[in-house]
């Protein structure tokens, strides 16, 4: 299944102010990076986040977030969010806000 259209622009609205944002294909769907960092991704009609092990430990107590595991071994502080938990522009904001504030600590690449 393709990455969601609509939810890859989507999320280039909430990124379009935002500087040192690069698209890039990963995943079989589209990543958002900052600074040459993975951000945020499409996977098929569900967003990849990622917030660092302990934000997203706490992330994995609300309904509608798995981890991620794309490939039978999943990745320690990164999420898997449903269609339910993206439905809003304001639940989409606040999963990239998230990431926003992990990625940002790290160094740019």
């Amino acid at each position: 299944m393709a990455a969601s259209k609509l939810l890859v622009e989507r999320i280039r609205y909430v990124l379009s102010r935002r500087r040192g944002i690069t698209e890039k294909k990963m995943f079989g769907g589209v990543c958002f990076l900052l600074n040459r960092n993975m951000l945020v991704a499409v996977w098929n009609d569900s967003l990849i986040a990622r917030l660092g092990v302990e934000r997203a430990e706490i992330a994995l107590t609300e309904p509608d977030i798995r981890e991620m595991d794309l490939t039978g071994r999943p990745m320690k502080g990164w999420i898997i969010v449903g269609q339910d938990g993206i439905d809003s522009d304001q639940q989409l904001t606040r999963w990239i806000d998230l990431s926003l504030t992990f990625v940002r600590t790290l160094p740019a690449k």
